[in-house]
């Protein structure tokens, strides 16, 4: 069994504000997978479903961003889950808007609800972040989160989060480059680079100076004529 979390706050003056892009792709995943209704449990909406053979619990925690790791400390030791077993969406402020990565651990990233996750029960879970963008000062951080997306906004949008929820079984099967490919390709991005290209070593510049030095001009002398004469004086004739 795997626990599925998307971060959010509860009721419908927060259901399109860009901090609540984690429900958001909860709720493609309940519908593309044709999981349970949801139901109240762990002060949280859970339902359950089936992805790619594995039993999947899918929670919304309605305890507000802040408080969201009651919620799923609860449930994870309800379930008897380990940090493995857990996968988190939520809204990153410092990824391009439509770009998603995925990682395992890490810092919050001065994210609350992830904060709240890392005090309850520990830091090694896998993060689904889903880029909204910064708004480029500090000081229009918490109106950015909680303001709503726009409706130009829908162009990448409903594309992201089809493509999460169609390719969730990447995500149940922890392949996390796989994932970021599948999605990146479904939304007209470049597939993530899953290996390190090997760098071919370059020769050391050298300044305009000592190329200069280096490297010897070739001249192509005339055999004969005025020309001739005039290049041989300067060159020298080679007998």
């Amino acid at each position: 069994m795997l626990l599925i979390a998307g971060l959010g706050n509860p009721g419908s003056q927060y259901a399109y504000n860009r901090h609540n892009i984690g429900f958001m792709a909860a709720d493609e995943i309940h519908r593309r997978h044709n999981f349970s209704p949801w139901a109240k449990k762990f002060q949280a909406l859970i339902a359950d479903g089936m992805i790619d053979g594995e039993k999947i619990i899918l929670i919304k925690p309605q305890t507000f961003m802040n408080l969201s790791g009651q919620s799923i400390g609860e449930a994870m030791r309800f379930y008897k889950l380990g940090l493995g077993d857990l996968t988190v969406i939520y809204d990153e402020l410092d990824l391009a808007a439509g770009k998603v990565r995925v990682k395992v651990g890490g810092g919050s990233g001065g994210h609350n609800g992830i904060k709240s996750i890392d005090a309850h029960i520990g830091k090694d879970y896998r993060r689904v972040r889903i880029g909204i963008d910064h708004p480029g000062v500090k000081e229009l951080v918490t109106h950015h989160v909680l303001g709503n997306f726009a409706k130009s906004d829908s162009e990448w949008l409903e594309p992201v989060l089809d493509a999460i929820a169609v390719n969730a079984d990447y995500i149940v099967k922890k392949d996390d480059a796989g994932f970021m490919n599948r999605v990146a390709l479904a939304t007209g991005g470049k597939p993530e680079k899953t290996q390190v290209e090997k760098s071919v070593a370059k020769p050391a510049s050298q300044s305009h100076i000592r190329q200069a030095r280096v490297q010897k001009p070739t001249v192509n002398i005339p055999k004969s004529g005025p020309m001739a004469d005039m290049l041989n004086k300067l060159f020298g004739k080679k007998e």
